[in-house]
């Protein structure tokens, strides 16, 4: 099983490729605030560099939180699209293992569908001004 890691819970922004519990290629870059403008390149330039394309993709893990409320939003949302286009599992984890645990959690037939993450504090929401 093709298996695309998405960790994006503080400004270094981690994918990586595992062909089963077996790492084919990871990535660690300095996203920060062009986190947005770099996944998706990232994503396709490891693709590439290993003879796969996205329709190779066979699940999805996510690092799930807690984290960055932009950075978690930005990479699970990515993770949502592509399995939802890819018609793929997602799964996240918050496990210090979190990768060992997603892939057994995929391999073992688990389907989210829809990952959520997890800010690990309520939301800091001011009052409207007038």
């Amino acid at each position: 099983m093709i298996v695309l890691t998405i960790r994006t819970d503080k400004p270094e922004a981690e994918i990586g490729l595992y062909d089963d519990n077996a790492k084919r290629a990871y990535e660690t870059w300095q996203a920060h605030r062009q986190l947005a403008e770099t996944i998706h390149r990232n994503i396709e330039t490891m693709l590439r560099e290993n003879n796969l394309s996205l329709q190779d993709i066979q699940g999805i893990l996510c690092f799930q939180g807690p984290g960055s409320f932009t950075g978690l939003r930005i990479g699970i949302t990515v993770g949502n699209a592509l399995a939802y286009s890819l018609d793929v599992p997602i799964v996240t984890s918050q496990d210090p293992a979190w990768i060992k645990t997603g892939i057994g959690r995929l391999m073992n037939g688990e389907n989210e569908q829809r990952a959520m993450p997890f800010y690990g504090a309520d939301a800091h929401i001011t009052p409207q001004k007038k």
